[in-house]
């Protein structure tokens, strides 16, 4: 137990100096970090107070360099505002001097103005004196007259104004009469002279169309799948696009016959797919025209939409888009119904450029003008009225309405652009060469207008130019004079006007040359 207490108080002892000796060392070490700490803050207080000086003088110095900066900036400022002040000094001056010489001149002006009217007012008094003798004689000199002549001057005057007046107006009659031809005459030759400009300047392809389409075979056993048995799948291509099919003895070839250009082309398009596929029976054949019935109706768009395109047409409604595009399929009297509207367009556009009228909406209604000849369904109504029924549906402008309706004198006509759509129809449609029909009348009647002039007496030929528009005779000298010539003229205008049936008008010149030869032997 003695040596447990014992035990136990030395290693309290033992714990207490190593306590004491530790404290000892801490405080010690304490001592030299203090120290050391110290150092250390005495160095970082010398740098900053270093860096502090060295950062004051810095901008010390960069205080006097903006200073100085300043200080030449207002010295700049106070040079120019000074010269400025000069410049407006010397300005002034210069108005000052200009304002003192224009003020002498001034007065100078006066004083001359004030001398020439006092020369003026000496001048008007002996008018004035020369005005009242001569008053006097012309009074001395009316009663003369009046004693000689026996009568008044009022009555003379009376009589002078009348015999003028009557001769004024003679006259005046003449000349009203002069200038209604002369301008009748400058109008004419004005109107040939913008249609023929407007026929010169455009150029149209012209497609003469056929009511039958030629299909071409590899060899003729395609006729007999065509065909079918008992003639079923002919059938159901004739019942599914409406056009007739004539197999014959063409060798490789079948004719399809329709007045209908679209169905022609839908059906020879549907037998070329089933030609290239092979099979070729009633369901095959309705699946197959349904096809080629929206890639026309996809075409017919494509069309319609390039046609406006390349011709500057904006705003139409997608219908009339349409039905524009439908035309490629339809021709009248063997003219292409697109050819024809897109030349009829480019012929208004230009009649109404050089008439000074809108262009656009000219070749607007030039295009759309025969709209009424390609209808979805069946219609009582003319091409005329349903085109112009049509064009109001889809909102169009109403000139553009009224001259579709009244290009056939089927509505009257309301707007200047009407009868010039009217005129570019019939220009179009008569070209030689534009219709097949029209080409055989044309030729008639320019024989027709040559053979009427050669049955006068004297006429040796006669030649119908200008498309018919002019009929140029020659006569005899020998057998008609001066005076023939104009007579003939007259009657075979006259009469052309009463036998014939032409476009426009036509311009009879009757040429007489006389020759007078002699040899000098």
């Amino acid at each position: 137990m003695d040596s447990t207490i014992i035990m136990a108080i030395i290693g309290v002892v033992c714990l207490i100096a190593g306590f004491i000796a530790g404290k000892l060392i801490y405080d010690k070490n304490t001592k030299n970090r203090v120290a050391q700490a110290e150092s250390e803050a005495q160095k970082i207080l010398k740098d900053a107070q270093s860096s502090a000086e060295t950062l004051k003088q810095q901008k010390q110095l960069e205080a006097k360099e903006k200073f100085l900066q300043l200080r030449a900036e207002h010295d700049r400022e106070i040079l120019e505002r000074n010269r400025k002040i000069g410049d407006g000094e010397n300005r002034i001056k210069q108005r000052e001097l200009t304002l003192g010489q224009k003020e002498g001149a001034l007065d100078k002006q006066i004083k001359e103005n004030e001398a020439i009217k006092e020369n003026l007012n000496r001048q008007i008094e002996v008018i004035n004196i020369k005005r009242t003798e001569l008053e006097k004689h012309q009074e001395e000199h009316i009663r003369r007259l009046e004693k000689v002549a026996q009568l008044s001057a009022d009555e003379a005057r009376t009589q002078l104004i009348e015999s003028l007046r009557s001769e004024a107006q003679t006259r005046a009659l003449g000349l009203q009469q002069e200038i209604i031809d002369d301008a009748r005459q400058k109008a004419n030759k004005e109107a040939r002279k913008i249609i023929i400009q407007s026929i010169q300047r455009t150029a149209a392809e012209q497609a003469i169309e056929n009511s039958i389409t030629v299909f071409n075979l590899e060899s003729d056993e395609i006729k007999g799948q065509i065909i079918g048995r008992e003639g079923r799948n002919i059938r159901a291509i004739e019942a599914a696009t409406g056009v007739d099919l004539i197999v014959d003895d063409t060798p490789e070839a079948i004719i399809l016959s329709s007045f209908d250009p679209l169905r022609r082309e839908i059906a020879r398009l549907s037998l070329q797919r089933l030609v290239t596929d092979g099979r070729i029976h009633p369901a095959r054949i309705e699946e197959i025209v349904e096809k080629t019935k929206k890639q026309i109706e996809e075409q017919v768009m494509e069309i319609g939409e390039r046609t406006v395109i390349e011709l500057g047409i904006h705003g139409l409604h997608k219908e009339l888009v349409r039905i524009i595009g439908k035309m490629r399929f339809r021709s009248s009297y063997g003219q292409n119904l697109l050819m024809h509207s897109r030349e009829v367009a480019n012929l208004c556009a230009t009649m109404a450029a050089e008439l000074g009228m809108n262009p656009k909406l000219a070749k607007r209604a030039g295009l759309l003008h025969d709209i009424g000849k390609v209808p979805d369904e069946e219609s009582e109504l003319s091409h005329a009225l349903l085109g112009a029924k049509l064009a109001e549906k889809y909102g169009e402008n109403p000139a553009v309405i009224n001259a579709i309706g009244a290009h056939h004198d089927e509505m009257e006509m309301q707007y200047v652009i009407s009868p010039i759509i009217q005129a570019c129809d019939a220009i179009s449609g008569a070209r030689p060469g534009a219709r097949r029909e029209i080409m055989q009348q044309y030729l008639t009647r320019i024989k027709e207008l040559e053979n009427l002039a050669l049955t006068y007496p004297g006429v040796e030929k006669a030649y119908a130019i200008q498309a018919g528009r002019e009929l140029r005779v020659i006569v005899e000298a020998d057998k008609v004079t001066d005076i023939d010539s104009d007579r003939l003229s007259f009657e075979i205008a006259q009469k052309i006007q009463t036998e014939m049936t032409y476009p426009g008008q036509i311009k009879v010149t009757v040429i007489r040359e006389k020759r007078a030869v002699n040899i000098a032997r």
